[in-house]
């Protein structure tokens, strides 16, 4: 069973199946999923986030191979604005998607923080690895500003086509040195 989790303006609520439908209506959007890797499929089908919700992502979290959580204003709980999921693999550790009007405000860097803490604090894991477009600029300074580096470059498949990729990572000591500052 996954926590609740909070921030100072977010709560990161366990994913639900229910939570499909507005998840749906926000996520199909060429600014949000331009920079996902390419398995996304586009034009994104109307049925895209039950089916991903029910044959993967709460499967994976029932094999506890993944973590995923549901991001809501602690000022409108039933409001579902993004999320973000955490991945027991040597490549993808972390992902996420915020819909655009939350977009710009740090709401995504709070969640980052948080999960991180979950990852290496509740987890235990050592290092966490996360690939993203090298021109996903907003992407990249939530890296930054959360102590990640650059360990890789390659290429990769997106929605939006091959793009250089950046490999992120930090470990659990220089998380927790940064988080401590």
């Amino acid at each position: 069973m996954l926590a609740l989790l909070t921030t100072e303006r977010l709560i990161l609520r366990p994913l639900h199946l229910s939570d499909a439908d507005q998840a749906q209506r926000l996520f199909p959007t060429w600014e949000i999923v331009k920079y996902l890797n390419a398995k996304v499929p586009w034009p994104f089908p109307a049925d895209g986030v039950l089916s991903f919700y029910r044959d993967v992502s709460l499967p994976a979290i029932e094999r506890g191979d993944e973590w995923h959580w549901t991001l809501r204003l602690k000022n409108a709980p039933d409001d579902l604005i993004g999320a973000i999921s955490l991945h027991r693999s040597d490549q993808v550790n972390r992902g996420f998607w915020l819909g655009q009007p939350w977009q710009g405000q740090g709401l995504m860097t709070e969640a980052v923080c948080a999960i991180n803490d979950f990852w290496f604090d509740v987890l235990g894991f050592d290092a966490l690895r996360v690939p993203k477009a090298a021109e996903n600029c907003a992407s990249r300074r939530i890296s930054e500003k959360t102590g990640m580096r650059i360990v890789a470059r390659c290429e990769s498949e997106y929605v939006c086509g091959r793009l250089l990729t950046e490999i992120w990572e930090i470990t659990a000591r220089e998380w927790h040195a940064t988080r401590h500052r």
